[in-house]
């Protein structure tokens, strides 16, 4: 499938989660290819492919990720500048929440990426767009089943 470099800087990407038995919710990150930073899986329109459809195709690409995408559309969005050679783009991405039901064991770009699991909390702290945590925090509040469970002990205070 042909990627399209929009002038505009329009990007979407995947925000993935699982959900445990017991209700804990984890959030996978990815690293970057050029500096190696925290980052979600994300990448520019692909022709013929929706939003969400190009979001779940770059988590595939970057993380190996299979499941399905909670609405067709964006979760939230976040502004970054893009480095380019000899310049750099500010970029929009839309963030779409995709639900995962597995890693595959090989993957397009799994060579170029460490891939883990993080709690919520240390997700966005982790990522240094200030804005992607924002969208991280606000998926662990808006989705308390999906967050880490709460602590018992606050329970009975």
């Amino acid at each position: 499938m042909a990627k399209q470099k929009h002038k505009d800087g329009t990007q979407f990407a995947s925000l993935p989660f699982r959900v445990s038995a017991d209700g804990s919710c984890q959030i996978m990150l990815v690293t970057s290819r050029g500096t190696h930073r925290w980052i979600i899986p994300k990448g520019w329109p692909i022709k013929g492919l929706r939003a969400f459809e190009a979001a779940a195709q770059e988590a595939y690409e970057e993380a190996g990720l299979i499941g399905h995408m909670v609405h067709d559309r964006p979760f939230g969005s976040y502004d970054y500048d893009k480095a380019l050679p000899g310049r750099s783009l500010r970029c929009a991405v839309g963030v779409f929440l995709l639900r995962v039901d597995r890693q595959t064991t090989d993957w397009p770009e799994k060579t170029q990426r460490e891939t883990r699991w993080f709690d919520p909390a240390e997700a966005a702290d982790l990522v240094n767009e200030h804005g992607l945590a924002d969208v991280i925090r606000r998926f662990a509040s808006a989705h308390p089943l999906h967050a880490a469970p709460a602590d018992p002990r606050e329970a009975d205070a």
